[in-house]
């Protein structure tokens, strides 16, 4: 397993790039700009790749440290209250550039907007309450509070926030960013955090309370990148800075509106705020080809993985039962290790896309290969066993003319078993630039299209049903005959 991963980081690190890569987070304005920087360098003839919906920051800024991206789009109050909290407070343009020196990374002039957290409450329940500022939500913990799961775990968040006011809401629940104003809507909730450029805001007819205790701290967007990229790469830094001081507030929102609420795809929007020709859409055939490719990609290669070392540590844990419990042992604590967070521990050793995540599906295959290898062959009958020995039969030919043979139904379960849980796990590789099925499924959460989610979601579940079907003809295939009409009988 380490030998694997070890290849896997060689690889990664040995893998030279013709062209930069911009990451963008997983919400529609940070997606807009990663649009605008790749749009605005293809006119100045450079040809780099956007990585869309990473994630949150963490996994950004790990990203851009480690060299899996070159730029994405920050803010500078997320780079000084959580990216860099070491420096002192208030921190001077002059501090922040060397910091970031230091990590071989630089920041852009400003865009030339600013999107700031707030707090907002439906516009009825505002005025009922009378509510106008942050600090009038203490008169009132009975609120509902749904926050999204990024600001719930950050200091200028929601950990800050609440001692800063000293809120102690009686309910307090994490969600993603795209659901808070659905929540807000079907009366799910009460207060949420929102982006002060989102256009459900003015649609959704929600208040904004005013930060009176002036919690928050400044959110200019600005583009941080590798040194080293732009050394390579002119014209990257010269695109970052061509777009600096141009993308006002006003025009944020209104990008974001013709995204999130006209439902225009995030390339056009940005083309035509360049006044370019806009590059033209993949069919939904051509989608699905794609998603197809890069799905099976990551669900076969991961597969054969595990394959690899899972059935031969399957067989040894059956003859050696003491070292077969602690192999089962490890496993199983490898699954119950949540997917998210091992893509996120992945990202320094393999960077984002699919090494990543393919790792990550090696490892959760393990359980079921394993775990069904050595039962299978454990479970073999005493006697069957003694009477193949008795024969004088190698190990190896024992092993593989009779054992084998005989335990393959038991095997191909946990196989199958592992491949159907691939098929849905790897949809979370869109997360860190994977690609597959995840990417339209989690655009529609974002957007809140269930056309699109169903995109993704109907081919993984066809997918799944597919893979389990060739492995029941599989089963039916390597069972023994004789011992095939009798199970069927």
């Amino acid at each position: 397993m380490f030998a694997l991963t070890g290849l896997l980081v060689a690889g990664h690190a040995a893998t030279p790039r013709e062209a930069p890569i911009v990451g963008s987070k997983d919400f529609t304005e940070s997606i807009i700009l990663g649009e605008l920087l790749r749009l605005d360098a293809s006119r100045q003839g450079l040809q780099l790749e956007h990585r869309r919906a990473m994630g949150g920051s963490a996994i950004l800024w790990q990203a851009l440290r480690v060299g899996s991206i070159d730029a994405y789009p920050e803010y500078t109050g997320t780079l000084t209250q959580e990216l860099l909290p070491q420096l002192p407070h208030p921190v001077s343009i002059e501090a922040l550039t060397q910091a970031l020196s230091e990590l071989g990374l630089a920041m852009s002039s400003p865009l030339g907007f600013e999107d700031r957290y707030a707090l907002g409450v439906p516009e009825a329940l505002a005025q009922r309450l009378d509510l106008h500022t942050i600090s009038d939500l203490q008169a009132h913990p009975a609120l509902r509070f749904a926050l999204s799961n990024e600001f719930m775990s950050r200091e200028d968040g929601w950990l800050g926030l609440r001692a800063a006011y000293g809120l102690s809401p009686v309910t307090v629940r994490g969600l993603d960013h795209s659901l808070a104003y659905h929540a807000l809507g079907q009366d799910a909730a009460d207060v949420t955090d929102v982006y002060t450029t989102d256009p459900e805001v003015d649609a959704e007819h929600i208040r904004l309370l005013d930060d009176d205790r002036n919690f928050f701290p400044s959110y200019q967007a600005v583009w941080l990148y590798r040194l080293e990229s732009a050394r390579r790469w002119p014209a990257l830094e010269s695109s970052m800075q061509a777009l600096a001081g141009h993308v006002s507030l006003s025009a944020m929102r209104n990008l974001n509106a013709q995204v999130q609420l006209k439902r225009r795809p995030e390339s056009t929007v940005a083309a035509q705020f360049l006044s370019t020709t806009s590059p033209r859409e993949q069919g939904w055939g051509r989608r699905l080809a794609q998603r197809t490719r890069e799905h099976l990609a990551l669900v076969g290669v991961s597969l054969a993985l595990a394959l690899a070392l899972g059935l031969p540590l399957g067989v040894v844990a059956a003859k050696a039962p003491r070292f077969g419990r602690a192999v089962l042992a490890l496993t199983v604590v490898l699954q119950t290790i949540p997917s998210l967070a091992m893509l996120v521990f992945m990202i320094p050793l393999l960077g984002i896309g699919a090494r990543p995540a393919i790792a990550t599906l090696f490892l959760y295959s393990l359980l079921p290969i394993v775990r069904n290898t050595m039962v299978g062959l454990s479970s073999l009958p005493a006697e069957l066993i003694t009477s193949a020995a008795s024969l004088g039969l190698p190990w190896q030919v024992q092993l593989l003319r009779i054992e084998l043979p005989l335990a393959a139904r038991t095997i191909l379960a946990g196989i199958s078993t592992a491949a159907v849980i691939n098929v849905g796990t790897a949809t979370l590789g869109a997360l860190i630039g994977a690609g597959g099925y995840g990417e339209p499924i989690l655009t529609g959460i974002r957007l809140n299209d269930v056309p699109l989610i169903l995109e993704g979601a109907l081919p993984a579940a066809v997918m799944a049903l597919l893979v389990m079907g060739l492995f029941q003809w599989l089963e039916h295939l390597v069972t023994p005959r004789g011992l095939r009409l009798r199970i069927d009988a």
